[in-house]
């Protein structure tokens, strides 16, 4: 293969990955916006969760921002969609949900094309953050039916509780 083939796919690669670094930058920013939330309303269990996993998104943004250095790119800092803000707390588990959900299809679809190009590194990458998104939807959307079969009686339940999270800690990398 020749050197302009090899970088037209190298590009493709690097061009996904910063498809979903930009998604991950999004996660990180509306996770730790809810997390503030929930912990103001004194519901620190669900702050706390909802750091963890802002921290994994931070894991995954690193990660993809290593592979594209490694393949001669410039890692993105734009967000891939804005900050949703107001929300309800049973409105933040269905939205997270189905954010998850949405970043788990398209993150198969840019694994397939690391696999066209080549690139079975990146979609070892991309394995691994599926994942833990995969982690994170069922984290989501089990709070979410909790809350919608248990109503009040589940948050009065959490109200109070702490919100540390501890040193180091992320939801899906468990130490």
């Amino acid at each position: 293969m020749d050197k302009k083939a090899l970088e037209e796919r190298r590009k493709k690669v690097i061009e996904v990955l910063n498809k979903a670094k930009s998604m991950e930058l999004q996660a990180i920013h509306q996770y730790m916006h809810q997390h503030y939330i929930l912990d103001d309303m004194d519901y620190g269990e669900l702050a706390g969760n909802l750091k963890l996993i802002a921290i994994d998104e931070m894991r995954h943004a690193e990660a993809l921002a290593e592979r594209i250095m490694e393949l001669g790119g410039e890692p993105t800092t734009e967000l891939a969609g804005p900050i949703v803000k107001g929300q309800k707390v049973e409105e933040i588990y269905s939205f997270d949900a189905e954010q998850e959900d949405e970043a788990m299809v398209v993150y198969n679809g840019f694994l397939k094309v690391c696999m066209e190009n080549g690139d079975v590194t990146s979609a070892n990458l991309f394995e691994k953050i599926i994942e833990h998104e995969q982690e994170h939807f069922n984290h989501f959307d089990n709070i979410l039916e909790h809350i919608k079969t248990l109503g009040e009686a589940y948050l009065s339940r959490i109200a109070g509780t702490s919100a540390s999270t501890g040193p180091g800690k992320g939801f899906s990398y468990k130490e």
